[in-house]
């Protein structure tokens, strides 16, 4: 299928024109599911709390989905999708209407990679890295899919001492820059994190990407990617992560925000985290589900159109509980901003002064099962109220 039109994100919208809009658009809740943790490996600390699943049989799991509203799925190339299972994928497409929505290159597993994968400074390294991510571009074009997720997870330092990060930065875009243009017309969706399996990583948070989007996307040449770029299309965009922002201990809706604003988001990974600590990739509304909120009225405010990808590690509890616990909370954050009152939202966010507080209050009352028992909040002050207008 053609590449999503992703430039509609940046939309910029006067008051009435937003308002309109927020009483108009729904989000589209579909949703993609990754094959890695329907049957999770062990831990740092751990072996693995179950038996291991082949890919059919996580196949036949994501089947069971279908009714949740998962239609896409997401694997790892070589090692969870190649061309030697690929048919079991094609297979299940026919079958239940589930197409893989992303092939994504391993670029951090093998021990090759301990110093990074597309800006390792050996240029053999640098070259194996090159070389999967074109098979993995190739494997996306021949799919028709919508973009190729890269996670630079490897990609990093401990010791800042004497890097040289210019060159680091160099060696990625030119490695990127390579492998899209041997194998043009396909999207790629880059994946921020601040940290973990490295102390830190280079493309740490979500302006870190950006910058790099844009460093990539001007050195293509191919005729058919300068083609796309002409018709206003994306081709370098983003994936962000929810646990990855606040790793970083990013605002989630701010995050989401930067990316919109440039037409660049190709997809998201939903989950939950607590701020700074580990990547622990927990059900999505089990920490801080206030920014699951005000991510989705973000997203509905951009008009965003694209999958919400669960990226979650159920080590503990049955995959396909976890799932849908997740999509459930997606689903009910969702119904919550639906009941908003947009128009004084708008108009608080507009004009802050006018009816300090209303806006905590007003979401208090929508979380609350019993908003009866609450303090009467009475109807919002408008603006033109107050200022006499």
């Amino acid at each position: 299928m053609p590449l999503q039109d992703l430039s509609p994100q940046g939309t910029r919208r006067n008051a009435t024109e937003l308002l309109l809009h927020m009483q108009r658009f729904k989000l589209d809740l579909k949703f993609s599911v990754g094959v890695w943790y329907l049957s999770p490996g062990g831990g740092r600390f751990h072996d693995r709390y179950r038996e291991p699943l082949t890919i059919p049989e996580r196949l036949e799991m994501i089947a069971e989905l279908r009714e949740d509203g998962v239609t896409g799925i997401e694997a790892h190339y070589p090692n969870e999708v190649n061309e030697e299972n690929l048919h079991c994928y094609q297979e299940h497409e026919k079958a239940t209407g589930q197409r893989l929505l992303t092939v994504i290159p391993n670029l951090f597993y093998e021990r090759e990679f301990e110093f990074g994968s597309l800006s390792n400074p050996d240029r053999r390294i640098r070259r194996m890295a090159i070389d999967r991510l074109v098979a993995t571009l190739r494997l996306n074009r021949e799919l028709d899919t919508d973009f190729a997720v890269i996670w630079p997870g490897i990609d990093g330092y401990e010791n800042p001492f004497g890097v040289n990060f210019v060159a680091w930065r160099d060696r990625f875009a030119d490695s990127l820059t390579e492998a899209m243009e041997t194998v043009p017309g396909v999207r790629v969706a880059i994946e921020p994190k601040p940290y973990e399996p490295r102390g830190r990583l280079f493309l740490a948070t979500i302006s870190d990407a950006l910058i790099m989007c844009a460093r990539v996307e001007t050195r293509l040449k191919a005729e058919e990617n300068l083609a796309l770029h002409r018709k206003g299309q994306a081709l370098v965009c983003m994936n962000p992560e929810v646990g990855h922002v606040l790793m970083g201990y990013e605002d989630l809706a701010d995050s989401f925000s930067k990316i919109l604003e440039q037409g660049r988001l190709a997809h998201t990974h939903w989950n939950s985290q607590p701020l700074g600590n580990y990547d622990q990739d927990l059900n999505v509304g089990v920490v801080s589900p206030e920014q699951t909120e005000a991510g989705l009225y973000c997203l509905k405010m951009h008009g965003y159109t694209g999958h919400f990808g669960i990226d979650i590690n159920p080590e503990r509890m049955p995959a396909l509980r976890a799932i849908r616990n997740s999509i459930d909370a997606i689903k009910a954050a969702n119904d919550r901003i639906e009941t908003l009152d947009h128009e004084h939202i708008m108009e608080c966010a507009a004009y802050p002064e006018i009816d300090r507080g209303w806006i905590e209050a007003h979401l208090i009352r929508k979380r609350s099962p019993n908003p009866g028992k609450l303090w009467p909040l009475g109807p919002p002050v408008r603006g033109d109220e107050r200022r006499g207008e």
